[in-house]
């Protein structure tokens, strides 16, 4: 059943992350991959508020526990593509934007995990 529950979770993540990048690409265009930082920084401040709210105040079980964060967060949020989308814009010579997507998705994606716990704390 846990499985089970983790697929589905993980169904639904990749698909709503599937449409956060297409959606990302209409607004944005496709210069810097904003898909990826967005799923990034919402799928880190989600977990760490969830993860927090779930162990330290509120019961639930371990099946949603599963299916939202191995399945969900899991699928919704993506290192590989932020490493291959970064490695793209290296070989294109885009140097600065290369380092600035490094950035933007390692440093803000911890300050987004820390708000996370830190709200559901409150």
């Amino acid at each position: 059943m846990k499985l089970f529950c983790i697929g589905l979770g993980g169904f639904a993540g990749a698909l709503c992350r599937y449409f956060v990048a297409r959606l990302s690409m209409i607004i944005f265009g496709n210069t810097i991959p904003f898909g990826t930082l967005i799923v990034n920084l919402a799928g880190s401040f989600v977990l760490g508020y969830f993860y927090t709210l779930t162990m330290e105040r509120v019961f639930v079980s371990d099946y949603l526990r599963f299916a939202i964060s191995v399945g969900f967060l899991g699928a919704f949020t993506t290192f590989s593509t932020f490493s291959v989308e970064t490695l793209h814009l290296f070989e294109d010579g885009a140097y600065i934007l290369g380092l600035l997507n490094m950035f933007a998705n390692l440093f803000f994606s911890l300050i987004a995990a820390y708000f996370g716990i830190y709200l559901a704390r409150l």
